[in-house]
């Protein structure tokens, strides 16, 4: 995992702390929502990452007319040998890029969310099981809402983490440029992968062995349930919100090599696994307050376990 993530920075300037969360997101066997403007790297994160471990990619460039059978696939009448076929989707894949996931009606959004969620599809009354690991990543714009359909809060709370991709720093966006000064030369995206699936599924085994106190799950419950008493959110966190925090942070652990989880863990994990679970009260919108403010607030005004 080491390897990966040094890879990976090699490959994709300015977005450390974003690939370390990406990272932590497939050892917890989560799913996670990238945001951001066009143009900044998003999908070629994925791709990057796609080509480093080994395992089945794909990517699924999202319209309004997709229909679910385009995802998870469908049976089809074989003339030749006169039989009925199944031909499975794209969603059969270790490595998925859903990609502007929110430009597809919210059918299509339930058929793969479902995935998300079963690990496994019905195709005609069959069940089929999804491979192992399963990863799902979706993108989608946060500035062009035209002809788009939101995520409903529902579906969202099935994604681990929200990344928000911003835009790189001075000195990156000069590197990233110096990348693409050769005539024709593309940056360099593809290599062996330093990581397998049987791999990855033994990091995984990892977190089982990492130790959470008991003052760590005070901590995180108290998280949580704090952000169900202020007046500041229509809507706090789930009690999977609290899961995903708990799973994400022995995630963080086990990428710093460490087998216990800490309180510093739990605040770099808050952010992007509880942003996309709460909902704002109007007035807090209207002062321009975000998620990430309320999630700080809140945890600044809880005790930190010793």
């Amino acid at each position: 995992m080491e390897q990966l993530l040094q890879e990976m920075e090699k490959r994709v300037l300015g977005q450390r702390h974003n690939i370390r969360l990406l990272l932590a997101a497939l050892l917890a066997g989560g799913h996670v929502l990238l945001e951001g403007v066009p143009g900044i790297g998003k999908t070629k994160m994925v791709r990057i990452l796609a080509g480093l471990i080994g395992g089945e990619y794909r990517r699924i460039q999202f319209t309004p007319d997709m229909m679910p059978s385009d995802i998870i696939g469908n049976v089809v009448f074989n003339m030749q040998q006169n039989r009925f076929e199944t031909v499975k989707g794209p969603v059969f894949a270790n490595l998925l890029l859903a990609d502007e996931i929110n430009r597809t009606s919210p059918k299509t959004q339930a058929a793969l969310l479902e995935a998300m969620e079963e690990r496994q599809v019905t195709i005609h009354g069959v069940t089929y099981p999804l491979p192992d690991p399963f990863f799902v990543i979706a993108t989608q714009n946060p500035v062009e809402y035209e002809g788009t359909y939101a995520l409903p809060e529902a579906q969202l709370d099935r994604f681990l983490f929200k990344l928000q991709v911003t835009y790189p720093s001075h000195e990156q966006e000069t590197q990233i440029l110096r990348q693409h000064v050769p005539f024709f030369a593309e940056p360099a995206e593809g290599s062996e992968p330093v990581i397998s699936m049987e791999e990855i599924v033994r990091e995984r085994r990892k977190l089982a062995d990492v130790v959470v106190e008991d003052s760590i799950i005070e901590y995180i419950a108290t998280l949580i349930r704090k952000t169900r008493e202020t007046n500041r959110l229509l809507l706090g966190a789930s009690s999977r919100a609290g899961i995903a925090v708990l799973m994400a942070s022995k995630a963080w652990a086990v990428l710093d090599q460490r087998t216990y989880v800490t309180p510093d863990d739990v605040k770099t994990v808050a952010r992007p696994a509880l942003r996309h679970r709460l909902i704002l009260a109007p007035q807090v919108e209207l002062e321009g307050g975000t998620s990430d403010h309320i999630i700080d607030e809140t945890l600044a005004a809880i005790p930190v376990p010793r």
